[in-house]
């Protein structure tokens, strides 16, 4: 550690400027996860915070809740096996309104569930909505930035009906659209309006939902699976991954992150080659005087972790700083469980990196270290 800190300290600019490169790297690696994170939340973030283990959908719907339709029955069914107070029905349907007194359209994504079950997401400002009654609705905060306050009425383009806002909830999007929930009674209002249509199926009682939330054990989905031979029983997570575009969209970043790490840990790779070349003659005096080979690869091994470790360091900062700078409409989120993952990650690869600076530390021959520093 002695001869790893001093050499540093002798060598100020050489490491500086890596340190530097570090910085950057570790920087553009933590804000790209941040964004990969939050945009994963934003496309999801509804499905994501309901307490539901599972989801029954139609079979054949691949996993998407906007090609299913289960009927009032699946419901009863699968209360049976798995406890009536486990299932929760769910309506999902993207649509386009219009806000009484604001310009331009909204696209948002509606939810219909039981006001008082377990899907319903706590109210932050308002009033929540009733389970009987009509004509109110609670709509995602995002909404805000487009002139909707409470009391503000919105007009389905669809269907034609119109509902009062009651409330407002936070962090509720669906394929990155902001949520508009309806109770039950609302909602088969407007399935049977959709009913009308050509080409819309309907049961006979017209509850039509989308889904079932469930909250069960893995035992439980596979009675429930025996018990709905014509349904699917789809973790929350498939779920979450069959929303369009969620997939690709997290490919593609995820994609970049990764090539992000290889890149670091080559120019990385390359630096410490670079410096330990130079330094082959000091390491063969070194050797030549007793030092073991072990102590001159942990002063190297040292050197990458100092400067990843405290490049890692000043990045979060950076990160926070950038945070509080960003648009309230740019998705960006960094929990402490990735914070750490990603950091691990970080250096880890680079680490790896140093590994052929240690190699070369390894073939240094003492004789031929002190012949080239001779001549």
């Amino acid at each position: 550690m002695y001869l790893a800190i001093r050499e540093m300290r002798f060598a100020k600019v050489r490491y500086s400027l890596i340190a530097i490169i570090m910085l950057l790297v570790a920087f553009l690696v933590l804000f790209v996860t941040g964004l990969a994170r939050g945009l994963a939340y934003d496309n999801a973030a509804s499905i994501q915070n309901m307490n539901a283990s599972h989801f029954i959908m139609e079979k054949d719907s691949n996993h998407r809740f906007t090609r299913s339709q289960v009927t009032e029955q699946v419901l009863n069914q699968a209360g049976s096996v798995a406890g009536h107070e486990n299932v929760q029905p769910l309506g999902v349907r993207m649509t386009t309104m219009t806000a009484e007194g604001t310009a331009g359209k909204l696209d948002v994504t509606i939810l219909g569930m039981n006001p008082e079950g377990w899907l319903m997401p706590k109210v932050t400002e308002g009033a929540a909505i009733p389970s009987n009654g009509s004509g109110r609705v609670l709509v995602d905060r995002k909404l805000k930035d487009s002139g909707v306050i409470v009391g503000t009425v919105l007009l389905d383009q669809a269907s034609g009906l119109k509902w009062t806002v009651s409330g407002f909830v936070s962090h509720e999007s669906f394929s990155h659209s902001p949520v508009v929930i309806l109770n039950e009674q609302d909602w088969q209002q407007l399935q049977s309006l959709a009913a009308m249509r050509p080409g819309t199926g309907q049961s006979e009682d017209g509850k039509i939902y989308n889904a079932v939330a469930v909250q069960a054990t893995k035992h439980q989905a596979e009675q429930l699976a025996a018990a709905l031979p014509d349904s699917e029983i789809v973790t929350k997570s498939d779920a979450v991954s069959a929303i369009p575009g969620y997939k690709e969209e997290q490919g593609s970043l995820w994609m970049m992150i990764i090539f992000l790490f290889i890149i670091s840990s080559f120019v990385l790779a390359v630096f410490f080659y670079v410096v330990t070349i130079q330094k082959s003659s000091q390491f063969g005096i070194l050797k030549a005087i007793g030092t073991r080979t072990a102590y001159l690869v942990r002063s190297v091994t040292l050197q990458v972790l100092l400067l990843s470790v405290g490049s890692l360091l000043i990045s979060m900062l950076l990160v926070e700083g950038m945070k509080s700078v960003l648009p309230d409409g740019m998705p960006f989120l960094l929990e402490s469980s990735t914070l750490a993952y990603t950091s691990g990650a970080f250096i880890a690869v680079s680490v790896v990196g140093s590994l052929l600076s240690v190699w070369k530390v390894t073939r240094i021959d003492a004789l031929d270290a002190i012949g080239r520093s001779a001549a």
